[in-house]
């Protein structure tokens, strides 16, 4: 070896040549490295001779190599040979956490979805016996590539010599603290580990929950987090007490929408590249000639007869051009123009220009039912335009509400009265809804006028009203609701309100 394997140079394994010192910490060093026989980066962690867990780290290293989750840091060696002991994995770009918030709380949706990600990985760890018991917020990275990815599992709590005797409850409860700290932009920990955020205030000697610390923290992620964090029921629900139960408590939360890509994320093979007019040149395909003729004689063999009456025939052409244009225009000029009368049909710009109607808020609606609601908590994102997002109804037994109800639906206030032209609604792919197009100018059921029905839709559906209406409420009244499940759901991804005239 030409260099010490543990410098900048330096080679383990044949193949791995290290790049870059990251950190380096208690006899751990954590570099930046080269995968020669791949030529790719990866990160290698070296321990010294005198570390006291090396074969500690190197077993939890290698138990998580046979994981195949995508969203766990993913292991490609762990070895100890001739006193050197190192663990190689994949290298990983992104944004941490700790970044994401480091200037102000995620949107709740978001943060909800990122943690979910999180808890089903942690999830299908601890069915194959592995737990992180290290979960902070610069563990979990929302990659180059738009996915969720979190380091260190196992081997963060080797390296730390953390040990647990309920290795789930600990791992729920950090769960709930990565929560926590993506809902507030605060740390909820108790200063063992180094986190550089705020910690989460404090009211009497006790955690705030997150909606005393952030506004707009919807009521059930509140207390998903208190579920999980403190480890206490909340709303008549018990103690979320494994990442199984964290996972299964977020499963409904839409998944986060990919990052778009930037131009200095493309990959060379797809970049575009201008060349130089030189270049340019040489690249282009060389231009046809036209065809030559084979006999014949040529232009300058002409005769000058001949060139003459090609002259003459020219001219006269251009003769007869101009007289037949001067009596078209002498035509024109003697017709007087038609003056349009009453009857004639309007022009094509004078009919009303159809536009979009931005609803001031959206809420679930169920006027029937006991609490009056249907999932207000996810109402917005049926109008924040994106496909991805959605409202859903509860589930239920049978496609007509198990005869408790005559329907249920997704109500928007328009902020004032507004005609209707249209109402195009997404919905899910699977067929069997009936809905009602409702319009009014109250948010009660007796108020609304049914506009427009349609049954046994799907995908996307216009609602177009048989007659003109206005209102400043539109309900999509769902009738019956598609099989979902083994039971029956109804579900709106988007809605988009169209009126003629300015609104």
């Amino acid at each position: 070896m030409s260099a010490p394997a543990v410098e900048p140079g330096g080679r383990l394994a044949d193949r791995f040549r290290l790049e870059d010192r990251v950190s380096e910490s208690g006899g751990a060093t954590l570099w930046k490295a080269i995968d020669e026989v791949l030529a790719r980066p990866v990160c290698v962690l070296t321990l010294s001779p005198d570390f006291e867990r090396t074969a500690e780290v190197v077993t939890a290293a290698r138990g998580a190599s046979r994981l195949t989750d995508p969203r766990l840091t993913q292991v490609f060696d762990a070895a100890e040979e001739d006193g050197q002991a190192y663990v190689v994995s994949e290298w990983v770009t992104g944004e941490s956490l700790t970044d994401m918030v480091s200037s102000g709380p995620l949107a709740p949706e978001r943060a909800a979805a990122l943690v979910a990600e999180a808890a089903e990985a942690v999830a299908h760890a601890h069915e194959s016996g592995l737990a992180h018991l290290c979960l902070t917020p610069d563990r979990l990275i929302w990659t180059a590539g738009s996915t969720v990815k979190l380091l260190g599992l196992a081997v963060d709590a080797a390296l730390c010599d953390f040990e647990s005797d309920n290795a789930a409850r600990d791992d729920a409860q950090g769960l709930g603290r990565l929560l926590y700290t993506a809902l507030t932009g605060h740390w909820p920990g108790d200063g063992e580990a180094e986190v550089d955020l705020p910690p989460a205030p404090l009211d009497d000697g006790k955690v705030c929950t997150p909606r005393q610390v952030t506004a707009g923290v919807p009521g059930f992620l509140d207390a998903i987090t208190c579920r999980a964090l403190m480890q206490e029921p909340r709303r008549g629900l018990p103690a979320l007490t494994t990442p199984a139960a964290v996972a299964e408590a977020l499963a409904e939360v839409p998944r986060p929408a990919p990052v778009p890509v930037s131009v200095s994320a493309t990959p060379p093979a797809l970049s575009l590249r201008s060349e130089p007019p030189e270049e340019m040149e040489r690249t282009r395909p060389p231009r046809q000639q036209a065809p030559q003729r084979s006999s014949g004689p040529s232009p300058a063999r002409r005769s000058g007869a001949a060139s003459r009456a090609m002259i003459t025939i020219i001219v006269l052409l251009v003769i007869a051009a101009v007289g037949i244009g001067a009596w078209t225009l002498g035509q024109s000029l003697g017709k007087r123009p038609e003056t349009p009368t009453a009857s004639s049909p309007a022009s094509p710009s004078a009919q009303p220009k159809i536009v979009t109607v931005k609803p001031a808020r959206a809420d679930g609606f169920d006027p029937l039912g006991s609490d009056r609601s249907e999932h207000p908590e996810w109402a917005r994102l049926a109008i924040d335009g994106k496909p991805s997002t959605e409202w859903h109804t509860d589930k239920y037994e049978t496609a007509q509400f198990g005869r408790l109800k005559d329907g249920v639906g997704l109500i928007l206030e328009l902020g004032k009265q507004v005609p209707i032209s249209d109402v195009v609604v997404s919905l899910g792919d699977m067929p069997g809804s009936s809905i009602e197009l409702k319009v009014g100018a109250s948010a009660d059921l007796g108020s609304l006028k049914t506009a427009a029905k349609q049954d046994n839709v799907s995908g996307t559906v216009t609602l177009t009203p048989e007659k003109a209406i206005s209102g400043q409420y539109v309900l999509i009244w769902f009738t019956r609701l598609p099989a979902f499940e083994g039971k029956f759901r109804g579900t709106i991804y988007d809605v988009v309100v169209h009126s003629p005239g300015s609104a």
